[in-house]
């Protein structure tokens, strides 16, 4: 085997930290022609295959509201489902934690690491361990992490950020995907054939070659899960790859990272989410590789489990009556593929490992919309759509996004009220409106001195020239209506 580098031969994990705002970060997205063809092709691929797949499911709108219903009768009563999944894990002989957020998750795992003498460490794709930058905190604390799904391979490998749910790389072609193989490989072990293509079953072997030595030297895996069954305390992974099962079977730890909104109650409500996501995500009848484990078996599989459930957010949105539908996704990834915003910026814009349509409602309740001071990033993802309703059409569990972005959008602009230049303007609105006199006398002045232009552009500094650069106000008139009552009206 190649002798296993550490953390720090390579360079630092890139993180979503101080990314730009979306309209920013859009902006050079769009003068990205390569990316925007590499989109273009794979969302128009993956879109018309997944349409055909949900075709041929006579049932699948009324699939859609019980998948629905499940997410809504789980977030009822998410307390006591929360218990229930502890106690059958515990009773199966694992370990449950419980992280407020994503610093207390990264030093939850990293302690497990340390304490089992753990350096090493595989991972199955999570989107949770993205959403804590777990693999950025693991290598501050000396710890080596390889992403053994292709996608995440290809990302880690090429120094880059996930812009896409499902698939992470999607952003990448196969050339580009050939040269960071060539380039990257040797100095993360075992490197790539010296005349590799860029054939997609060519590049599939130079990844196995090279994850192979990985999965059978590690002694400790990372995953996320994409349900866990309460009754049972079963956690569930859906993969395409096969990498997972090598993950949750070969290593002797096993740690578990999930979001508290991720139960199913049981394993019936588990049934429709087994028909729903594949079609939804891959366009597929059934999912390639599901794996299912509860606790730990003596002599089988890993020996000791630990179950991270991780809250970062999720409770706060599920205070939010409109907002909380967010955490019923599924993460098919179904709404990127059809939004017309994604396919032309990408992932990266929206500065979150949930990009998308989903992305632009999840990102800012998880983080919090109303932070003081406001993170003109985070504010700025609501805005980021079309509200064309593509999404909520594609949405296997009825997320109705749109409204659920009108709703954030009002948020952002309440929260922004703050302005001195807006309470200044408001301030004196108020005090003309307050008194009967102002208003008229604010009237005969405005319609004096304005009222014969036929359009009115204001100019000016700073935000008042922003706001009335592409806006033209109408002239107030001539003559108010209290100056023609005033004039007109019939004395009895």
């Amino acid at each position: 085997m190649t002798a296993p580098p550490t953390a720090a031969d390579r360079p630092p994990t890139p993180t979503f930290l101080g990314m730009p705002a979306f309209p920013v970060a859009a902006r050079a997205a769009l003068a990205d022609q390569q990316l925007r063809d590499n989109l273009g092709r794979a969302t128009t691929t993956i879109r018309d295959k997944r349409l055909r797949a949900i075709a041929e499911m006579p049932d699948w709108a009324e699939l859609r509201h019980a998948g629905a219903a499940i997410k809504d009768d789980v977030l009822a009563r998410l307390p006591e489902l929360l218990e229930e999944l502890e106690s059958n894990v515990t009773a199966a002989g694992g370990v449950v934690h419980w992280a407020r957020d994503a610093a207390e998750a990264n030093a939850i795992v990293a302690g497990i690491a340390r304490t089992c003498g753990i350096r090493e460490v595989v991972k199955v794709k999570s989107m949770a361990t993205q959403e804590i930058e777990l693999n950025a905190a693991l290598e501050i604390d000396g710890v080596d992490v390889w992403e053994t799904d292709l996608a995440e391979l290809i990302v880690q490998l090429g120094h880059d950020l996930p812009s896409h749910i499902l698939v992470p790389a999607i952003h990448r072609n196969r050339g580009e995907i050939r040269e960071i193989f060539v380039r990257e490989m040797g100095a993360a072990g075992r490197p790539a054939p010296p005349d590799l293509t860029d054939e997609p079953a060519a590049l599939a072997e130079a990844a196995r070659l090279h994850l192979r030595e990985k999965f059978l030297r590690a002694e400790m895996a990372v995953s996320g899960g994409n349900f866990a069954v309460a009754d049972t305390g079963t956690v569930v992974v859906l993969e395409s790859e096969g990498n997972g099962r090598m993950c949750l079977t070969l290593p002797r730890v096993l740690v578990t990272v999930l979001g508290i909104e991720k139960l199913v109650p049981t394993w019936a409500d588990l049934e429709v989410f087994l028909q729903l996501l594949p079609r939804s995500s891959t366009a597929e009848r059934m999912n390639p590789y599901t794996s299912m484990w509860t606790g730990v078996t003596a002599g089988d599989g890993p020996q000791e489990f630990h179950l991270v459930l991780l809250d970062n957010g999720r409770t706060d949105t599920l205070a939010d009556t409109v907002g909380r539908q967010a955490l019923r996704c599924i993460r098919c990834s179904a709404c990127l593929n059809v939004c017309p915003v994604y396919a032309r910026t990408g992932g990266k814009a929206y500065g979150s490992p949930y990009p998308g349509p989903i992305g632009a409602i999840l990102t800012p309740q998880l983080r919090g919309i109303h932070r003081h001071p406001v993170d003109e990033q985070t504010a700025s993802l609501p805005f980021a759509s079309s509200l064309c309703g593509a999404c909520y059409e594609a949405c296997p569990v009825e997320i109705n996004i749109p409204d659920v972005l009108v709703h954030l959008r009002a948020k952002v602009v309440e929260g922004h009220r703050g302005h001195v230049a807006e309470r200044a303007v408001f301030a004196v609105a108020g005090a003309t409106f307050a008194k009967p006199g102002r208003l008229s006398a604010a009237q005969r002045i405005g319609g004096g001195l304005l009222g014969r232009r036929t359009r009115l552009r204001l100019r000016g500094p700073g935000w008042v020239g922003a706001w009335f650069s592409a806006r033209d106000m109408t002239p107030p008139a001539r003559e108010s209506f209290r100056m023609w009552w005033r004039r007109n009206r019939v004395r009895g």
